[in-house]
């Protein structure tokens, strides 16, 4: 299956004389350069991770615009805004502002979040759960109230007496980018998350992490996952055809740099453990000289089901370095599996 292939940045940063990451103006510009660089290189898109009071990217759309008026043809996404965290019109606004400028490219992986590095960090940002809702549910809520903003639902009445004049009718949010709505993915890390995702219309994200459902190998997990979203998919008329995204840690052993930093690398099995009581199955990293690379890669069954793949990068390394193994990818292992 020919395969969109794009970079998922984390976006660290560490105050440290070995990071080339040093401080969030140097996550911030470095990630435009990156995006920048991978495009020149051919590849489809940059993705950034959003996590709250932590030394990462927190603020995507300001980010995700620079990249938009920086760029001409690359995808633009998250890989997940935690909507525990969002006011959904707020969201719904500065999503149609960021596609605008980036001329429709905008990819929004959304989720109900991780872990975090304060305890109901949700709470500082001014949202509640509702009577009988847990915080998982009052992301969902959020989800829905955007996706609703974002087909350009008319829901506000009109004052009688405006500033500006307006329109005929209840008023939406704005500004309102026709066809956002079916580019938002929603970051399931199960079967039933999958499933609900399906039923929602979004597209599907699936990352390194899910929750251990069977005792398989992740790879296994993740393809019969992809299965139960598009199964459940078919039941429903979206309208249009879903995307379905996996993340993974692959590097291509060109160089002897190459060699020094991943060769070796402790994370070439699956690992397994607990995150929030909830039994968890971690992805395996795959490092090695392309050829045997290739006939790694060629093993796993959710790669091979999904449309999108989405490279983790080290973006501590630097941009030069990372566009490296952004390369590597695309030319010495994607043609070979038939990605490109």
């Amino acid at each position: 299956m020919t395969k969109k292939i794009g970079f998922l940045s984390f976006g660290h940063w560490t105050p440290h004389p070995t990071s080339a990451t040093q401080t969030a103006s140097d996550a911030l510009l470095q990630s435009i350069d990156l995006a920048v660089a991978a495009e020149e290189l051919g590849a489809d898109g940059a993705y950034f991770r959003v996590h709250h009071f932590a030394r990462q990217l927190g603020s995507p759309f300001p980010l995700l615009a620079a990249v938009g008026a920086r760029t001409s043809r690359i995808e633009i996404g998250t890989g997940v805004i935690d909507m525990r965290y969002a006011n959904p019109l707020a969201f719904a606004e500065d999503a149609g502002a960021a596609d605008l400028i980036a001329g429709g490219r905008l990819q929004l992986g959304i989720s109900r979040g991780s872990p975090e590095q304060v305890v109901d960090g949700w709470r500082y940002f001014g949202f509640e759960p509702d009577d009988g809702e847990n915080q998982a549910d009052m992301a969902r809520r959020h989800t829905l109230v955007a996706l609703e903003a974002l087909s350009g639902k008319q829901f506000a009445q009109p004052n009688p007496r405006p500033m500006f004049p307006n329109p005929p009718g209840l008023l939406r949010v704005e500004p309102y980018s026709e066809g956002l709505h079916e580019r938002i993915w929603w970051g399931a890390g199960s079967d039933a998350t999958a499933r609900w995702a399906a039923h929602e219309g979004m597209n599907l994200m699936s990352s390194t992490l899910k929750d251990d459902e069977s005792g398989e190998p992740f790879h296994v997990q993740q393809r019969k996952q992809i299965e139960a979203f598009r199964d459940e998919w078919a039941k429903h008329d979206h309208g249009f055809e879903p995307r379905v995204s996996v993340s993974r840690s692959i590097f291509a052993i060109t160089n002897d740099l190459d060699r020094r930093y991943f060769l070796g690398s402790r994370d070439a099995e699956d690992q397994f453990g607990f995150i929030d009581s909830t039994r968890s199955v971690f992805a395996r990293s795959y490092a090695d000289e392309p050829e045997p690379l290739i006939e790694d890669l060629r093993r796993d069954e959710a790669i091979a089901a999904a449309d999108t793949l989405l490279l983790t990068v080290p973006n501590q390394l630097g941009v030069e370095y990372n566009a490296h193994v952004i390369e590597s990818i695309l030319t010495h292992v994607a043609p070979a599996l038939g990605w490109r």
